[in-house]
């Protein structure tokens, strides 16, 4: 059924965006989805409808915000293993592998985590949000692994995305660099935006764009005569942007080892042991892993924490790396 919220615009809410004024006053909603109303003309101000989530309300306002009901997906369901971590009546935890992206898109409706999840359970996942997309609170790179939480419905959904817009989730990635980076720990902080010149791509500007926080600390430097100088890294994102972790390394002048899209050019290497040049020249995605989740769980109000370790194939390069390195 379609739901209707009505708002008069107070004294002490004046010449707030509307976005957050209703965020404020409905803190159930999340704003991500009281913005995505408001794009598809969901809201009217003063009796005619209205678009931009960044409009300032004056004194006397009145606010009318139409909720729809939740759209029904028409996925087709992959047979696809899913390896599930934890599950209850509100939520999944799962652990994707490399090379399967989250939702249907462009060039790829059939193969992804969302037919997958249509196929494990079609009937229990939240249907608030891209009827593209049931159930996806978050995402990551097709080409990244690890840890994902999937929200079973619409409650649970509303109250992750509230955590996330908050950047009170606790995430935790592993990844190794080209290179070291000094100081060995600190903290980026900077604006990433779309790319100009390739629109899949993001980049860091100094003007325009989101602020994006990454936590940094370096775990490992490897480097002696027959290997290239390379650090296992592990960050902590206050901030979830897109490709966040890979611009900003990139930014350093770090890439990631694997990235095909953020990536420095490297000169060829010398007496590099050939097994291990062959793991990383045949690198089929970025060394990159969700390693640790963690969130106030919707129903039980607990905090949770979940870890995986790497896949196979990036601690094979890890072991290689600490082999020559003796």
């Amino acid at each position: 059924m379609e739901k209707k919220i009505n708002l008069i615009v107070g004294d002490e809410d004046k010449n707030l965006r509307v976005d957050v004024l209703i965020n404020k006053k409905q803190n159930e909603i999340s704003r991500t989805r009281v913005k995505s109303l408001i794009l598809n003309k969901k809201l009217r101000l003063n009796n005619k409808t209205m678009e931009d989530p960044s409009k300032k309300v004056f004194s006397g306002d009145i606010l009318e915000l139409i909720i729809p009901p939740p759209k029904k997906a028409s996925i087709k369901p992959y047979k696809y293993k899913l390896d599930i971590v934890y599950e209850d009546e509100d939520l999944i935890i799962i652990n994707k592998p490399a090379g399967i992206v989250m939702h249907p898109g462009a060039g790829n409706f059939d193969n992804t985590i969302v037919n997958a999840l249509m196929n494990y359970d079609k009937n229990s996942l939240s249907n608030i949000g891209d009827e593209l997309r049931p159930g996806i609170v978050h995402r990551i790179d097709k080409n990244t692994s690890g840890l994902v939480v999937i929200a079973k419905n619409n409650q649970s959904h509303e109250h992750l995305s509230i955590q996330f817009s908050k950047h009170s989730i606790t995430r935790i990635y592993q990844l190794l660099i080209w290179g070291k980076i000094r100081p060995s720990k600190g903290k980026i902080v900077t604006l990433i935006t779309r790319s100009s010149k390739n629109r899949q791509m993001m980049q860091v500007s100094n003007t325009k764009g989101k602020k994006a926080i990454t936590n940094y600390k370096t775990v490992e430097i490897f480097e002696n005569k027959h290997i290239p100088t390379l650090s296992l890294l592990e960050c902590k994102l206050e901030t979830g942007r897109t490709h966040q972790i890979r611009v900003h390394m990139n930014y350093l002048g770090n890439s990631i080892v694997g990235d095909d899209k953020y990536k420095k050019k490297f000169k060829k290497i010398k007496n590099i042991d050939p097994m291990l040049e062959k793991k990383l020249i045949n690198l089929n995605r970025q060394f990159l892993h969700a390693k640790t989740i963690g969130f106030i769980h919707p129903k039980k109000n607990e905090k949770m924490i979940f870890s995986s370790i790497l896949p196979q194939d990036l601690e094979i390069i890890l072991k290689m790396l600490r082999n020559t390195s003796k």
